[in-house]
C-alpha cells in the first residue's frame, strides 16, 4: 500500500492538499488563507451570556455569530481553569507549570450551567467544531494540545493510550513510561504513532507541547478580548502529524516556501523519510499531473460511477445525507439475484467508505444498500463497510442493516462538508448546466469496456462533435488508451445533430447496439 500526498499552492494564498492511496483520491483538504477558526485553536474570549433552557452559553470569540459551549464541554476542571486565567491575565501568577497551583473542587456531572460560569466571565475555550451553515463555532473549555505521538491535557491526572494499539503489554509500556515523564497538573492521550516509540521521543514531544502552553500562557497578560492565544499548526504540518506513517512513499509540493518548511518538518518528526519529500517543477499543474483533477471530477457529483457498471446517488440535506446503491446495467456473471447483490453492495461499501472521508460527510448518514435475503450475506456487507472505514479518523458509528436493508452511520463533523461544483454551462442551452465531459467520457468508456469483452469486433460510436475531439485530440488520446487496452480500434463519428450528452454504439453491421 502506497500512500503518497500531493500539495498544491494558490496564487491567492489557499492551499489544496490531496491524499492519494495506490494512485486513488482518498482524502481532499483545504487550507484556506484567513481561516481564524480551525479546530484545535484557542482564544481567550468571554461569555456573552448563559442560556438554562440549553444548559449552555454563548461565548463571543470574534466571529460574526457567537461560539455554542454546552455545559458538558466545560470540563470537570472548569473552576480551576477560571482563577487561572484570571489570575494569569491580571499578573497576578507568572508560573504556568501547574505544579504548585491549588486545583478547585470538580463541577458536578449533572449541573447547570449557571452554577459553573457567568456572564463576562474571562475563560480560555478551543473551536472543536468549525462554523458551518448558518452556526458559529463550537468550542470547549477542557483544553487539549496535540503533538505527533501525545496529546497534552491541563488540569488532568489522566493518562489515557489509544484504543487502536491492541497489544496490553505495549500499552502498559507506554502508560508507565509517560507517568514518569509527565508533570503534575497535566494528563497524557498517548496516540496511535507512539506505539514501539522510546522514552526520549516522548519526552522530546512532551517538552515541545509544555513549551506551547508557557507561550499561550504568556500571551493573556492584559490581552484584548477575544484574541486567538494558540493557534494550531499550519494545514500541511498538521495533516503530517496525524497521518504520517511508514507506508508514505511520496510528499510533493509545488511552492518551494512549502517545501522547505514541509521537509523540515518530516526531518523532525521521521529523519529516515526526509527524502520522499520533493519539488515539484514541471509546467504541467500538479494535480494534472497525478490525475487529481479527473478524480475530483467524477468523484464529487450527485452520481458517482463505480466499477462493473454499478453507481451510487449521493443526496443531501438540511438533516441528513441519503446514499442509494444502484447495480446499473453490468454484465453479471453472477449465478443468482442474491450473488449480485452481494457483489454490488461490497464495491459499494469500499467507495462509500471513500465518499465519506473525501467530502468530510458529517452528521447522519443513510445508505440504501441493494436488498439481501440471507442474513450471512447482510453480516458479512456489515463487517466489510466497517474494515473498510476502519482507517477514518472522524469519530464514527456504524449500525447494523436494518429490517428494510438500511445502513445507518454516525460520522463526526467537525468542518464544513468538502463541495466541489461539477457541473458546467450546457453549450446548448444558454440557462443550463449540464455534467463536465470528463464525467460523461467515464460513463462512454465503462460502457465500451462491457461491449468489448461481449466479443463485438468492430465497434463505431457516434456523439456530439465536442465530446469527438475530446475523445481523439492530444497524444496518447483517449481513443488510442482504449486501444492499448483491450487491442480493438474504435471508431469515433461526430454527429452535429446531436445533443452534448447524446451517444450511441453501432456494431460492425451498422445496427444501434442497445
Amino acid at each position: 500500500m502506497d500512500k503518497e500526498l500531493i500539495i498544491r499552492s494558490s496564487h491567492s494564498g489557499d492551499v489544496d492538499f490531496a491524499l492519494l492511496k495506490d494512485g486513488k483520491l482518498i482524502e481532499l483538504h483545504k487550507d484556506e488563507d484567513g481561516n481564524n477558526f480551525a479546530v484545535g485553536d484557542v482564544f481567550i474570549a468571554k461569555i456573552r451570556k448563559a442560556i438554562p433552557g440549553l444548559n449552555a452559553a454563548f461565548v463571543n470569540v470574534g466571529y460574526e455569530k457567537d461560539a455554542f459551549l454546552h455545559y458538558h464541554d466545560l470540563g470537570p476542571k472548569i473552576s480551576s481553569l477560571l482563577k487561572f486565567t484570571k489570575r494569569v491575565s491580571t499578573g497576578k501568577l507568572n508560573d504556568f507549570s501547574l505544579k504548585d497551583f491549588p486545583f478547585e473542587k470538580d463541577i458536578d456531572k449533572h449541573g447547570k450551567i449557571n452554577d459553573a460560569i457567568k456572564s463576562n466571565q474571562s475563560m480560555l475555550v478551543q473551536v472543536v467544531k468549525e462554523p458551518i451553515s448558518t452556526k458559529g463555532p463550537r468550542i470547549s473549555s477542557e483544553l487539549s494540545i496535540a503533538g505527533r505521538y501525545i496529546v497534552l491535557v491541563p488540569f488532568s491526572d489522566r493518562i489515557s493510550i489509544s484504543q487502536k494499539i491492541e497489544d496490553r503489554a505495549e500499552k502498559d509500556r507506554l502508560k508507565r513510561l509517560v507517568q514518569s515523564i509527565t508533570p503534575k497538573g497535566f494528563g497524557v492521550i498517548v496516540r496511535t504513532v507512539a506505539e514501539g516509540k522510546k522514552v526520549a521521543e516522548l519526552d522530546k514531544d512532551l517538552q515541545n507541547l509544555l513549551g506551547r502552553w508557557t507561550a499561550m500562557c504568556k500571551k493573556l497578560h492584559k490581552a484584548h478580548h477575544p484574541t486567538k492565544v494558540l493557534g494550531e499548526l499550519n494545514k500541511a504540518s498538521s495533516i503530517l502529524r496525524d497521518i504520517f506513517n511508514d507506508s508514505f512513499t511520496g510528499i510533493h509540493v509545488d511552492d518551494e516556501s512549502l517545501y522547505i518548511q514541509i521537509k523540515d518538518y518530516v526531518q523532525e518528526i521521521a529523519p529516515k523519510k526526509e527524502s520522499i519529500v520533493k519539488l515539484y517543477q514541471s509546467k504541467v499543474p500538479i494535480f494534472e499531473k497525478f490525475g487529481i483533477e479527473r478524480q475530483i471530477k467524477t468523484a464529487f457529483g450527485k452520481t458517482v460511477s463505480m466499477a462493473k457498471g454499478a453507481y451510487l446517488v449521493i443526496e443531501h440535506t438540511e438533516a441528513l445525507h441519503v446514499i442509494d446503491v444502484n447495480s446499473g446495467n453490468r454484465s453479471n456473471k453472477s449465478n443468482s439475484q442474491e450473488d449480485t447483490a452481494l457483489e454490488v453492495n461490497l464495491i459499494s461499501a469500499s467507495e462509500i467508505a471513500r465518499q465519506l472521508r473525501l467530502r468530510d460527510m458529517g452528521g447522519i448518514i443513510v445508505i440504501d444498500f441493494i436488498d439481501q435475503t440471507k442474513v450471512e450475506n447482510r453480516k458479512k456487507l456489515f463487517n466489510h463497510l466497517r474494515n473498510e472505514m476502519k482507517d477514518d479518523r472522524a469519530k464514527h458509528k456504524i449500525l447494523p442493516p436494518s429490517k428494510f436493508g438500511l445502513i445507518q452511520i454516525t460520522r463526526q463533523r467537525v468542518r464544513p462538508e468538502m463541495n466541489i461544483k461539477t457541473r458546467e454551462e450546457n453549450p446548448n442551452d444558454v440557462n443550463g448546466e449540464i455534467e463536465a465531459p470528463i464525467i460523461l467520457v467515464e460513463k462512454i468508456t465503462q460502457q465500451l469496456e462491457q461491449l468489448l469483452k461481449k466479443d463485438y469486433k468492430k465497434v463505431t460510436l457516434n456523439t456530439h462533435p465536442f465530446i469527438a475531439a475530446f475523445l481523439t485530440k492530444g497524444f496518447p488520446s483517449i481513443r488510442s488508451k482504449w486501444f492499448f487496452e483491450h487491442k480493438k480500434w474504435v471508431k469515433i463519428l461526430p454527429r452535429d445533430a446531436y445533443t452534448y450528452l447524446e451517444y450511441h454504439f453501432y456494431d460492425k453491421n451498422g445496427e444501434l447496439i442497445k
